[in-house]
This record gives C-alpha cells, structure tokens and sequence, in this order.
C-alpha cells in the first residue's frame, strides 16, 4: 500500500493535491486524494502508464506544462 505522506514528502511540486515527482522515466504523477489515480510521463510528456481517465490526464498534462520548470536540476 502507497504511503501517502512519504510520496507527498519525495514529490518535487504539489499542485491542487497531486504529486509530481521527477523519475528515470521522466516524471511520476499521483493524485493524493485518490491514490489509485496514477500517470507517468515519458521526458517529452507524453503518456507511459495510467488509471487516470482522459479528462484527468489532460489536467495534469496542463498542470506539467505549467509548472515544469519548478521540477528542473
């Protein structure tokens, strides 16, 4: 089972209560509110792996986007 607070914890940026975290892959989104709600990013933002439907997906794309430059070396 995910905890939730060491992934709150390890994430790079939360933004309206998901997790972004910068992994190997690119990066790791988990929405905290519903953890089973998941997507991973490849570098370039493109979608790897999901269980968020597509309306969600969009969101969180934006939500990269955005706010991208926080997650940076």
């Amino acid at each position: 089972m995910i905890d939730i607070r060491e992934v709150a914890d390890a994430a790079d940026v939360i933004i309206n209560g998901y997790a972004f975290t910068k992994c190997a892959l690119g990066f790791r989104v988990l929405n905290l509110n519903a953890p089973e709600k998941a997507v991973v990013f490849s570098s370039n933002e493109e979608v790897m792996e999901t269980t968020m439907d597509d309306i969600e997906i969009s969101i969180v794309s934006d939500y990269l986007k955005k706010n991208r430059k926080y997650m940076e070396d």
